[in-house]
């Protein structure tokens, strides 16, 4: 046994951005339920499947969840009224969230819902901030604060929480996001949310802006916390949020598989396995794979073969050499060992292990192993056969496959003997 596994892996991400030093606290805004299910490709779950996510989340340790839009129309105002339901019925510790347009109509059904479920859900008013935006609407930055100002001063006149969003704050220019942002925190905004609504940042780009609104915040001498949203457009979504949480944000959102709009959110399930792998989260994360696998179900999304993680091969191997060191790992009966020699990723640790299969790539041990592990040590004198028969296939065989090819090419003339 072996005491550590840093005494076997030697770690080269320590410096830069992968340390993440000083973070001492991060939570986490789960936005499947909403912007997740903007996804041109998704449908939308019922609302007993939403249900089921919601406790998945929570098991998982996130701390809160946008439920909706209720100000979408009928069906996403009683679903959001539902949820919210759920949390006060289960006295659930996740904190509930609801965006809406900087408009009276659109917080008008946040407020109701809230009154109805009987907790409190905070707001969280959006409105464009950059420059191309401003232009498309023909708004003028007067325009964007004076809608920014009346929402906020609604929110909070109905006692609840206030999160301001700037959309597109990653293109926003300097002058404006502190023009908004100030306005906002001085109408009793409690929580800024930094979006990078198109996929535009980089690491750089994410760790440059949050450092900035950190000061800006600090200006007004107001205690109010910073999210980061992030998609998913350039691909830099995961690493623009690990940069936003070492520049200091204090939460950050993301989706089950990075569902959403276009390209899709911040992949939430690979934001918590890589912050837990740092040792910057403890939650317990067996339940990750069972909460990726409803959302895809629920979605209609399938999950990639290849996807980190949760995906079907992520710990999955046919390839002889390969396999042949994960056995061994597993012989010892070290789990850890069994779950690294191989794999970036510890299976255990997202309520997965690691399967060995055969195919043409194989080695004989894959053989051996999979007779073992399937009940059929009793046939291990067919191995060469089954070996012979995986070399001449184009593919990984099912398990169906091998247990007809023991059936009905070796046990039944066997006992016709």
């Amino acid at each position: 046994m072996i005491e550590t596994k840093q005494e076997l892996i030697y770690d080269w991400n320590k410096g830069g951005i992968a340390d993440l030093k000083g973070v001492v606290h991060i939570e986490f805004d789960d936005e499947t339920l909403r912007d997740g299910l903007q996804s041109p490709s998704v449908t939308d779950p019922t609302i007993d499947q939403k249900i089921k996510i919601l406790h998945l989340m929570e098991d998982l340790g996130i701390q809160s969840a946008n439920i909706g839009l209720p100000g979408a129309g009928p069906r996403a105002y009683n679903d959001t009224l539902e949820l919210a339901k759920e949390i006060a019925r289960c006295n659930m510790k996740i904190m509930p969230n609801c965006a809406a347009r900087t408009v009276i109509a659109d917080i008008d059904p946040v407020i109701d819902i809230s009154q109805k479920a009987g907790i409190p859900i905070e707001v969280a008013t959006f409105v464009g901030s950059s420059p191309i935006r401003q232009y498309v609407e023909g708004w003028t930055i007067a325009k964007v604060l004076e809608l920014s100002e009346n929402a906020v001063e609604y929110v909070v006149a109905h006692n609840l929480p206030s999160m301001y969003v700037t959309e597109d704050t990653t293109r926003a220019h300097p002058d404006d996001i502190e023009q908004l942002y100030t306005a906002a925190i001085n109408c009793g905004a409690r929580r800024i949310v930094v979006a990078d609504t198109v996929g535009h940042c980089t690491r750089t780009g994410a760790l440059n802006l949050v450092r900035f609104v950190k000061d800006v915040i600090e200006n007004t001498g107001e205690d109010v916390k910073i999210d980061w949203h992030g998609h998913n457009d350039r691909g830099f979504a995961l690493a623009s949020a690990l940069a936003a949480i070492r520049a200091g944000v204090d939460r950050v959102h993301g989706c089950a598989l990075g569902i959403g709009e276009r390209c899709g959110n911040t992949s939430m399930d690979l934001m918590l396995v890589n912050l837990k792998m740092w040792g910057i989260i403890d939650n317990d994360l067996t339940k990750l794979h069972e909460y990726c696998k409803l959302v895809s179900e629920a979605t209609h999304v399938s999950i990639p073969a290849n996807y980190p993680v949760i995906g079907p091969d992520a710990f999955r191997t046919a390839t002889g050499v390969h396999a042949a060191a994960v056995i061994k790992a597993i012989n010892t009966g070290d789990d850890c060992l069994a779950d690294m020699v191989y794999s970036g990723v510890p299976a255990h640790m997202v309520g997965r292990k690691q399967k060995i299969e055969i195919g043409p790539l194989s080695g004989i041990s894959n053989v051996l192993f999979w007779l073992k592990e399937h009940g059929f040590e009793r046939y291990n004198g067919v191995a060469n056969h089954i070996f012979d028969y995986a070399k001449h296939s184009n593919k990984i065989l099912t398990d169906d496959e091998v247990e007809t090819f023991i059936e009905s090419e070796l046990v039944k003339p066997e006992q016709h003997r």
